[in-house]
């Protein structure tokens, strides 16, 4: 869905997976350091929204879902992953309940086909899935924000912020009062700097949630009864997953960055050397320069120099081989 907040002075429309709302609104840094220092917000309109109703919405969800959620306390936010019958990531979903309702947001056109899913997994339990993006749109408010929160309003309050659900018709009166804005590429440079993973970027169709860090943190461990759980277990107790997540200081002579998919290789090997894995994410972070999450090999050395297509790239550890 296209966001009003595109006929804000300055903003130019994102491209790609993200487009409907801001890449920025004329200063991509500034934006950034509004956000780290706890000021303005980010659009983010364009996420799917779904809502769960029911009696039975905790426990039914807890059976479908990677997350421990039966016993969920109202106004505490989590995040869990709907994994395929092999345990590979398939849905990320962001997750409050205000004690009647479950709120959920997930990537921008995602929700039809996991409405579809929770659909036909309904069978006799008291649940409603509805598809909210139409009239609720998700808007974020940075740490250390002190924006006061609308009445009605559900929030998921993280380390990293608050997630508003806004009614969609109060979005440009509530930009007016809490402004300034700050696009999605100013966003996505500080989730980038947290290393932390987004589906359709840092995941492909065989991506397992060991891979990402996602173990314990959208996916717990003393829990089972869901689609792919033997797949966790079976990596979590006896094995290693395949790859891991890395984050990269990219050369800052560069003038472009590596884009999704680029080749990682050893820098040693040069550009004709075997590819071991691919940028997932890249950004540029007002204090780090340019940066980039990728997904490589787990044999790969955690001090290895590398090249991310052409350009030099120093890596930290996200994901321990």
């Amino acid at each position: 869905m296209k966001s009003p907040l595109l006929s804000l002075p300055g903003a130019v429309p994102a491209e790609g997976r993200d487009e409907g709302v801001a890449a920025h609104y004329g200063d991509l840094f500034r934006e950034q350091r509004a956000l780290a220092d706890g000021n303005g917000f980010v659009d983010l309109s364009h996420r799917g929204v779904i809502t769960v109703t029911g009696d039975d919405r905790l426990g039914w969800l807890h059976l479908l879902i990677t997350q421990h959620v039966s016993d969920l306390a109202p106004n505490q936010a989590t995040e869990a992953l709907i994994l395929s019958a092999n345990g590979h990531i398939e849905h990320a979903m962001y997750l409050v309940d205000d004690g009647t309702t479950v709120w959920m947001h997930v990537e921008p056109d995602t929700q039809g086909d996991l409405i579809a899913y929770l659909e036909s997994m309904k069978f006799f339990y008291r649940v409603e899935v509805a598809d909210r993006t139409g009239d609720i749109a998700v808007v974020h408010l940075p740490a250390g924000s002190i924006a006061k929160t609308p009445d009605g309003a559900a929030v998921r309050e993280t380390p990293q912020g608050r997630d508003l659900f806004l009614p969609r018709a109060d979005l440009e009166a509530y930009a007016a009062a809490h402004g300034p804005a700050a696009g999605i590429l100013a966003y996505e440079a500080l989730r980038v700097e947290g290393h932390r993973p987004r589906v359709g970027f840092e995941t492909d169709h065989r991506t397992i949630p060991h891979e990402l860090g996602w173990i314990g943190g959208a996916v717990h461990l003393q829990k089972g009864c869901y689609r792919g759980q033997e797949t966790v277990a079976r990596v979590h107790n006896l094995g290693k997953p395949p790859r891991r997540l890395v984050f990269l200081h990219l050369d800052g002579s560069e003038v472009h960055l590596p884009g999704h998919g680029t080749p990682v290789r050893l820098a040693a090997d040069g550009q004709e050397g075997r590819q071991l894995g691919f940028i997932t994410t890249s950004a540029r972070h007002h204090e780090l320069g340019p940066i980039a999450l990728a997904l490589v090999k787990r044999n790969v050395a955690v001090d290895a120099e590398l090249l991310a297509g052409d350009t030099a790239a120093a890596q930290e550890t996200v994901v321990e081989p």
